[in-house]
């Protein structure tokens, strides 16, 4: 029996209205198809969110259950549309559901027989994909019969400046909701206010407005709010934006954390 595509960090306090997930965090390749990859390349998944997970280590401590991706986007791009729709229609480089290159174009397959098919497409998607938004549903559906409502936070990372998405390097934090479609303005309000109170700069809806997960689940109107967090690497990362930097982590967290705390104490009182 094949394990889980996810690992899942429990609360370690009284479960709150929230659940952070973390598509993109996972860097392990199954076995039937490890073999297919470029191995110096899946050694070091380069458009991996690293650490992220760990960055957010404070969450349980608030009573929110953190999921997080075991297979590398490469093998299935959590946070696309299972239809490869485009999420982004201005010309910027947009990796597949299943990529065939990485951000730089570098080919990911060592022969092109072993570049996805149709059906093995759908075998991913099962697979991995549908198995991670089955248990996101599961865990929203649960903070939805306790508490009447919730928050799904979608937690990301980026290179300071990857150049074939856009010209300039990318601002510290990009709060995304789908243009205010994805989470209640109230919501949306107190996460802007609380990043804005730290020394990072902070962007909405741009350049990122939010990927799949945010505006699949994301819908206020039931009840189930989606952010999506993106974070320039050097923040909680070294210059090589490879290595965690425990030191930079710390400060971000004085930002994250308190963050979170308004909009738990939001949610329960609302």
């Amino acid at each position: 029996m094949m394990s889980e595509p996810f690992y899942l960090i429990e609360p370690t306090a009284e479960k709150v209205p929230v659940v952070l997930s973390v598509p993109h965090s996972g860097v392990e390749f199954p076995d039937e198809i490890r073999s297919h990859y470029r191995a110096k390349l899946i050694a070091q998944p380069d458009d991996t969110d690293w650490f992220v997970h760990d960055l957010y280590n404070f969450a349980p401590l608030l009573g929110i259950t953190i999921i997080h991706a075991k297979y590398s986007r490469w093998v299935i791009d959590l946070n696309r549309d299972p239809q490869s729709k485009p999420l982004y229609t201005d010309g910027r480089i947009i990796t597949e559901l299943v990529p065939k290159t990485d951000f730089y174009g570098n080919e990911l397959y060592i022969d092109k027989k072993f570049v996805p098919d149709d059906a093995e497409i759908e075998r991913r998607l099962e697979l991995y994909y549908w198995t991670y938004y089955r248990k996101i549903e599961s865990l929203l559906a649960e903070r939805i019969a306790q508490f009447g409502h919730v928050l799904l936070w979608d937690a990301h990372s980026i290179r300071r400046f990857v150049p074939t998405i856009q010209g300039e390097p990318f601002p510290d934090l990009i709060l995304g909701d789908n243009d205010e479609k994805s989470a209640s303005k109230a919501l949306i309000g107190i996460a802007l206010s609380n990043l804005k109170n730290g020394k990072y700069g902070v962007n909405h809806n741009f350049p990122f407005k939010g990927g799949h997960i945010t505006r699949y689940f994301g819908k206020s109107e039931n009840k189930i709010h989606a952010l999506q967090l993106e974070m320039a690497k050097p923040n909680y990362m070294n210059d090589d934006e490879l290595t965690f930097n425990d030191d930079r982590a710390d400060e971000v967290r004085k930002v994250l954390r308190p963050a979170f705390e308004k909009l738990i104490e939001y949610l329960l009182l609302k």
